[in-house]
């Protein structure tokens, strides 16, 4: 078994276990310029650092055969990168369910970690194909995403970021094609129902070609991985790879590039969109259920506020704020839970200090914290409400005593 030694963490998360053996948070960015495929990501996984035959050692563990695998240097617009290709020794293969996939991945030599994000990622393929099909989960056979290559690329790249110590992933936005690809059910329009379907709620523009730049796979791996979209965070750049993609493009280098590095500081500046109305005709029962909404659809935060409104009368000011991607979403919710009108919006930016999630053991068995890093390196923790309201109410003991007995583990910490 090929071990980076932190796949069987039983009371720490994955990332929380890197973080403590390096002393230090690293990032990668994708920058998607020319779409993303399974195999981009792996070849840039690779041409950044991860170790291809220790690769193909844990792969091997995998219950498949009937192929072999191969990287090649090869160029794209003047521009040298690693292309990964699994080569099968038969193109057609039988369908899989989830059920088969899922035994494929457990019955591996791999961490719990690489286990269960992969099957996390087929889980959301196997949704939406469900629905585009009119499927139930257990219903759907997977075709092309379900093929030997598919898994491969998905099992490999879920081991190469945890290989490669990253914890966390930020991606640009997505450029999308057009046209028609052939495919078992036929011909389909670009990007695909099931790729469309997996880019719910990640930016996408179009890139005026006429070929699929970001594949089922890839979307669903991004989907999984990703923790934000948009610019490049600010990091201290250690390596950079690039990944090449099987054909030439007219106006671009066919590569996807992974920049990876560490965090600067302990804190950290992103962008936010904050949404505005003020509302005097509004009934307050229908304010409390707005904000639920918000909140289910991840608002990272909403504020009421009593304001004195034209003619004298009394109103409530809302303040909603998302991530930029969210705009539109939280925006619909406003329009359709509220009677405003008309929102205001702006794109700020804020300072958030790091933080993460832990499981430690406690008096009532393990549950999750969060730990909060100061700017001087020192760090907290800090009680989870539901976790501690769930606690309080199975044991029938006070809130407070779960609260006050996390706090006091800070008087350990540095």
């Amino acid at each position: 078994m090929v071990s980076t030694g932190f796949g069987e963490q039983s009371r720490i998360s994955l990332l929380e276990a890197v973080y403590h053996v390096t002393g230090e948070m690293k990032i990668a960015y994708l920058d998607c310029f020319s779409g993303i495929s399974g195999d981009m990501f792996l070849g840039a996984l690779i041409d950044a650092g991860l170790q291809f035959e220790v690769l193909k050692k844990v792969l091997g563990t995998l219950p498949l055969d009937g192929y072999h695998l191969e990287i090649n240097r090869e160029k794209r617009n003047g521009l040298f990168g690693t292309r990964f290709v699994v080569k099968l020794e038969k193109r057609e293969q039988g369908d899989r369910g989830l059920r088969e996939i899922k035994k494929i991945i457990r019955e591996g030599d791999l961490s719990k970690s690489v286990k269960d994000k992969s099957i996390e990622i087929f889980e959301s393929i196997g949704r939406e194909e469900g629905k585009i099909h009119n499927h139930s989960l257990d219903q759907v056979h997977f075709h092309e995403v379900g093929a030997i290559d598919s898994i491969i690329d998905i099992v490999g790249t879920v081991f190469g970021i945890e290989f490669l110590g990253i914890t966390s992933i930020s991606a640009s936005s997505l450029p999308l094609g057009s046209g028609f690809v052939e495919t078992r059910h036929g011909r389909i329009p670009i990007p695909s129902p099931a790729t469309i379907a997996l880019l719910k709620g990640i930016p996408v523009y179009d890139s005026g070609l006429k070929y699929e730049l970001v594949t089922p796979t890839g979307a669903a791996l991004v989907k999984g991985l990703a923790d934000s979209f948009g610019s490049m965070p600010s990091m201290m750049v250690d390596r950079v790879g690039y990944g090449v993609g099987s054909r030439d493009l007219p106006d671009r280098p066919n590569l996807l590039r992974i920049i990876m590095g560490r965090e600067q500081t302990q804190q950290q500046v992103e962008t936010v969109i904050m949404l505005e109305a003020n509302l005097d005709d509004t009934h307050p029962e229908w304010l409390g259920f707005l904000m639920d909404r918000l909140f289910q659809a991840d608002a990272l935060d909403v504020v009421f506020s009593p304001i004195q409104m034209k003619k004298n009368r009394p109103g409530t000011q809302i303040q909603v704020m998302g991530r930029p991607e969210q705009m539109d979403s939280l925006m619909n919710i406003l329009f359709r839970e509220s009677t405003t009108l008309g929102i205001r919006f702006r794109y700020t930016q804020r300072k958030i200090l790091k933080r993460s999630q832990i499981e430690i053991e406690s008096p009532w068995g393990k549950m999750w914290v969060k730990k909060i890093t100061n700017p001087d390196g020192s760090s907290f923790l800090k009680p989870e409400y539901e976790v501690c309201r769930k606690i309080a109410e199975e044991k029938s003991i006070p809130l407070k005593e779960i609260y006050f007995w996390i706090m006091s583990l800070n008087r350990n910490l540095t």
